[in-house]
């Protein structure tokens, strides 16, 4: 069988979509994927990392108002069907999937017109402006949270399937992560970070919180800055003469995440949707930040669906101070049967067999 998936953009377009690719593989070694993507999207650096086929389109997202970029995004989105229609008539695909970002567009389109079947997924709870207007031709709509599906048109091609996460995360032994991470695991431990990039508002309110807490031996505190604001987070620190012990570790990227998640008492982040399909996966108590400048403010929506769930405590950036996310923080972990009963409500929202069942989809598509 040949498969062609499209998404690209942001990491949460791609990683659902290699997810779903190595499901596949792993259940038809002999199946065909192709992975189509832009020449200067994320997804050209990560696919061909992974060793699977890629080929990129011509494609530029629409701006919002209309100008000389508009020209040129209609010009870039004739080039990207007439780019698709190439590759899906040399492919020769049985099934064609996308998974989020403006080049899902072009592909996606032509496969339906084609008669050949078609789904999106979407990640957010707020769906993105591409895979509105696909919804209307594919022939399945998956999503990943219930309050997405009032957005579509088509309630009759929507599941609820969940988001795609790594299946590392699932087999962490926690005794053996508390060692490794050398944690103790009598003393709550907070883990934060703003996504894989880092986030500048919560960088800077965490800081007043290691400030705050410097000196607290009752407190576990593991704070991820992303790589851009690494340095100047440290110069920060020097310069105000603060020394951490040993209870607080401050660092770049963490790539030993799946442990870090297993083993937290509470995670503080932003709202993107692999990070919250991964804590709620696992079940774990959230503080969420989320991103005031995402595409159509979808990681408010994300995080609101955890809010109403009970799972997550949410403040807004342009509400966010060191003081208030200090003594949000306080609160909780002083009253560890609000933390455990926010983690059990986390846990009621992930969907572990994610993945299984949109492949599951796709083969029934298929038929």
């Amino acid at each position: 069988m040949k498969y062609l998936i499209a998404g690209g953009g942001t990491g949460g377009h791609i990683y659902p979509a290699l997810a779903i690719a190595w499901k596949i593989k792993n259940k038809d070694p002999k199946a065909e994927i192709l992975y189509v993507g832009t020449e200067k999207g994320l997804e050209s650096e990560l696919v061909p990392r992974e060793g699977l086929d890629f080929k990129t389109i011509r494609v530029m997202g629409m701006p919002r108002k209309i100008s000389l970029d508009s020209l040129k995004a209609m010009k870039e989105l004739l080039l990207g069907l007439l780019d698709a229609n190439r590759i899906i008539k040399e492919f020769k695909p049985h099934i064609v999937i996308g998974t989020g970002g403006y080049v899902c567009g072009p592909v996606v389109y032509i496969a339906a017109k084609k008669k050949i079947p078609t789904l999106i997924h979407e990640q957010n709870a707020f769906p993105g402006i591409t895979n509105k207007i696909l919804a209307r031709y594919v022939d399945r709509i998956l999503v990943t949270f219930e309050e997405s599906k009032k957005y579509f048109k088509n309630p009759e091609k929507i599941i609820l399937t969940g988001n795609p996460i790594r299946e590392d995360i699932l087999k962490v032994d926690k005794n053996s992560a508390y060692k490794d991470l050398n944690i103790n695991p009598n003393i709550p431990l907070i883990l934060s970070f703003g996504g894989s990039g880092g986030q500048k508002k919560l960088n800077d309110a965490m800081f007043d919180v290691i400030k705050e807490n410097i000196h607290n031996k009752n407190i576990q505190i593991i704070h991820i800055t992303g790589k851009r604001f690494y340095d100047d987070f440290m110069n920060k620190l020097k310069k105000e003469r603060l020394n951490i012990g040993s209870n607080i570790r401050i660092m770049p990227y963490f790539y030993e995440m799946p442990k870090g998640l297993n083993i937290a008492d509470l995670v503080i982040t932003s709202a993107g949707a692999i990070t919250l399909a991964e804590i709620s996966a696992i079940g774990v108590a959230s503080i969420l930040i989320p991103k005031g400048y995402t595409a159509e403010n979808h990681q408010e929506y994300n995080a609101r669906a955890f809010e109403k769930n009970k799972a997550s405590y949410v403040i807004l950036e342009k509400d966010l101070t060191g003081k208030k996310l200090n003594s949000t923080i306080k609160k909780l972990i002083r009253d560890r049967d609000k933390l455990r009963e926010m983690a059990n409500r986390s846990k009621t929202l992930g969907k572990v067999d994610a993945t299984e069942r949109i492949v599951a989809i796709i083969e029934e598509l298929i038929g």
